[in-house]
């Protein structure tokens, strides 16, 4: 799975990195170097201008939304804590994500990632976990494939109050391999630059030609290092959580 990651780029630069036509001016996220589940992250749409009825061609936005996807038909949006990933090799069937796989996908820009390995602890001989950043050998933004959602909440009767909708995104992922598959089983799937549009316009369905866009962050030269347990406390964060230790 994927349960943290690594995001500090401005909306600035992401906006021109993902060559978005709008993005957040007044919104600002600010960096972080432990997103954790139900946080706000930013992420790359493509969707269609609502005053033009759904016939003009999507825009593509960087918009900040929730980590854990919360599913329309879901009666209560807690169940997003449990919905932060979606495994590739049934995503386009399961109930919880296969509507927003045919028409509502997205990217998620991050730095890199972390995994626990489990262990012992070599001076007491305890199990524990140790925790690596795994990110790009070039240091490059990853491009993660994820998948949003709208929520509605019924407690709230006018359609036009923003308070009544909450949106939502999942990662995407799969078998690790090279040095995530060292760490952990699972990893999350990325996308080259040639592949965003495809991917995010809402008008390609093809379950099968979707996911063969979909391959290993930064095609597979990944690094992985062993860093600091604090990143195990989401109220920690900071640049020092990237520092390497002994493991």
């Amino acid at each position: 799975m994927c349960g943290r990651y690594v995001a500090t780029c401005s909306p600035q630069d992401l906006a021109q990195l993902f060559h978005a036509a709008q993005w957040p001016t007044m919104e600002v996220l600010e960096p972080s170097w432990n997103v954790a589940p139900t946080d706000e992250v930013w992420t790359v749409l493509e969707r269609a201008p609502r005053d033009e009825g759904g016939a003009a061609a999507p825009v593509r936005e960087l918009r900040a939304l929730r980590w854990g996807l919360v599913p329309s038909w879901a009666k209560d949006p807690k169940i997003g804590a449990r919905m932060i990933n979606a495994r590739v090799e049934t995503v386009h069937e399961k109930p919880a994500f296969r509507r927003a796989f045919r028409t509502r996908r997205c990217l998620l820009p991050a730095d890199g990632f972390y995994e626990w390995q489990p262990g012992k602890d070599p001076v007491t001989g305890k199990a524990r976990k140790q925790p690596f950043f795994i990110h790009p050998e070039d240091g490059q933004v990853m491009a993660l494939a994820g998948l949003y959602a709208y929520w509605r909440d019924p407690a709230i009767p006018q359609d036009d109050d923003p308070a009544a909708w909450l949106t939502t995104c999942t990662i995407i992922t799969t078998e690790a391999t090279d040095a995530a598959g060292r760490v952990h089983p699972r990893m999350p799937l990325a996308l080259t630059e040639d592949h965003y549009q495809t991917w995010l316009d809402p008008a390609h369905q093809d379950p099968d030609e979707l996911r063969a866009l979909l391959g290993q962050p930064a095609g597979g030269h990944l690094e992985a290092r062993p860093v600091s347990t604090a990143v195990n406390n989401v109220r920690n964060n900071g640049p020092q959580l990237l520092e390497p230790v002994s493991p």
